[in-house]
């Protein structure tokens, strides 16, 4: 299992708006061990987000987590591309999500806010505990949601416990090494895949760092391999603090 945020706002990359997506999912993530595969923003173009949701679809562990273009103003797009990337490009009534609509706005609901009922076909509600206007998903792989935090973060925390999500424990190392990126490059060609190394070097008027990090899920593994990273700089005279001073 994957996951994916795809957040579509044209308000965030002209700097209207602000992100506030990334990091709650991150930190929701976090709790079950998890990280983001990758977090994408992107302009509200019906072109664009068809041609994303059908990449995500292609990816076969993918959990998605969309926010944004679901209301019932011309410029929401997210229904119709959802139909168009991921079904057969039509638009059905959903009666669960018309029953909602109506009976939280009775005639208000004309003649706009209706038609947030009409879905891809076989849709599943997400409840909307905010203002009842519901959201949707498509074969419990994608989640769609307002663009809203106020609306979509609850949404995310209704959704997450339902995924049966495999809870993992990270175990991870981190220092900060007074020296050039490439000095380090013999000891990070020697870590296996089962560890994560994050590496970010950085000039100082004192002279370059590099704060490095290991993890993994597998705690022997994480121990083994950050004591041969500390051997190798010792053993090389190249002075670290086991902490990040980025």
């Amino acid at each position: 299992m994957e996951f994916y945020a795809l957040i579509i706002g044209t308000e965030i990359l002209n700097k209207r708006r602000e992100d506030k997506h990334f990091k709650f999912l991150s930190s929701q993530l976090a709790k079950y061990g998890h990280t983001l595969k990758a977090s994408l923003v992107i302009y509200d173009d019906p072109s664009l987000i068809v041609s994303t949701l059908k990449w995500l679809d292609s990816l076969p562990k993918a959990k998605v987590f969309c926010f944004g273009g679901i209301g019932s103003t011309p410029d929401d797009y997210t229904r119709q591309a959802a139909a168009d990337a991921l079904r057969d490009g039509v638009l059905y009534v959903n009666e669960e999500a018309k029953k909602i609509i109506l009976d939280t706005l009775g005639e208000r609901a004309y003649p706009h806010a209706i038609n947030m009922a009409n879905l891809p076909k076989d849709s599943q509600i997400i409840e909307n505990h905010f203002n009842k206007m519901p959201a949707f998903s498509i074969d419990d792989r994608f989640f769609f949601m307002p663009g809203f935090p106020e609306m979509s973060h609850q949404m995310v925390l209704d959704i997450l416990p339902k995924l049966n999500i495999t809870k993992r424990k990270i175990y991870r190392h981190t220092l900060t090494a007074l020296c050039k990126e490439s000095e380090l490059i013999p000891i990070m060609q020697i870590l296996p895949n089962s560890i994560e190394l994050s590496s970010l070097p950085k000039i100082y008027s004192d002279g370059p760092r590099v704060a490095l990090s290991i993890s993994s899920g597998n705690k022997e593994d994480a121990d083994f391999y950050f004591d041969k990273f500390t051997k190798y700089l010792d053993n090389n005279d190249i002075k670290y603090a086991l902490e990040d001073k980025y």
